[in-house]
């Protein structure tokens, strides 16, 4: 004969928690999830800034190497008239030339990785568009949201005062800062580690590759720009990269577009330090 299973008396299987048992549980991974959900954040920022730090080392590795094929002398970094906010010539040899705005169409530069096909610094970075773009970056104007687009394809900028800057280099002076060094060989450099060459640039500044400012005017023509926890990536003459963090609020401005009045007002003389900081990095005086 087969043995039987009995129930005790007053005993019932349980089948399910209680409500307050649940909420328990739900308050508990409230709490979890409120501890961890921070440190993911913090730790994807910094995953962002390393990754944007390595980009403009590449970037700069690139510049260096083409400075060495072509005899000392640095790759054509155009400008045009920032202060009548004039690009630099699409159609000339250039480190980069697509022009980057809040338009969706017909503004294809916005998107088209093409633009490292014709990218003088591209074939030394093996035609990594990624490179010319920072993690972070994600400012995009209604239009282009609802366009579908995830990101433009440029947050780097380069040193107004490094390279040839074309048809406003006249007599070895650069016309939009007549009175600082122009930066036109390797060799020029008296201290490489104080001049930086690539930096990220705010999204409503960017437009072409050529950021500038002059010392003589207390005002952000380009503005920097602040991915990173409030700071920007540069990366410098010598081969170094690092992330500054800014010191004045009036510098780190919301990645909006057309938000801003360009160029910036006059500083106060209590937001100067970042200017003073990019300004002592541009160039030299020559006086």
């Amino acid at each position: 004969m087969r043995g039987r299973l009995y129930a005790l008396p007053g005993k019932r299987g349980r089948v399910g928690f209680t409500l307050i048992e649940l909420l328990v549980v739900i308050a508990i991974i409230g709490i979890l999830a409120g501890l961890l959900l921070p440190a993911l954040s913090r730790s994807k920022s910094r995953a962002q800034a390393v990754r944007c730090v390595s980009n403009n080392k590449q970037l700069e590795l690139a510049w260096s190497m083409y400075s060495s094929d072509f005899n000392g002398r640095l790759v054509y970094n155009l400008g045009g008239n920032p202060f009548l906010r004039t690009f630099a010539p699409t159609a000339s040899p250039n480190w980069v030339n697509n022009i980057m705005d809040w338009n969706s169409i017909p503004n294809s530069d916005n998107t088209n990785l093409a633009f490292v096909n014709v990218s003088l610094l591209s074939p030394y970075a093996s035609y990594s568009a990624g490179l010319f773009h920072c993690p972070a970056d994600r400012a995009l104007s209604d239009v282009q949201r609802s366009a579908g687009w995830d990101n433009r394809v440029r947050s780097v900028a380069m040193n107004a005062m490094v390279g040839d800057p074309g048809s406003v280099l006249r007599w070895g002076v650069n016309i939009n800062n007549p009175n600082y060094q122009q930066f036109l060989r390797e060799a020029d450099f008296s201290d490489p580690s104080s001049i930086f060459v690539f930096l990220d640039e705010h999204p409503d500044s960017i437009m072409d590759g050529y950021f500038l400012n002059t010392p003589d005017k207390t005002e952000w023509v380009d503005l920097p720009g602040s991915y990173h926890n409030g700071g920007g990536s540069f990366a410098f003459a010598d081969g170094h990269a690092e992330i500054h963090r800014w010191q004045d609020a009036s510098t780190i401005l919301p990645a909006q577009p057309s938000v801003i009045q360009w160029p910036l007002q006059p500083l106060r003389s209590n937001e100067l330090t970042d200017f003073n900081w990019v300004i002592e990095r541009t160039s030299v005086d020559q006086n």
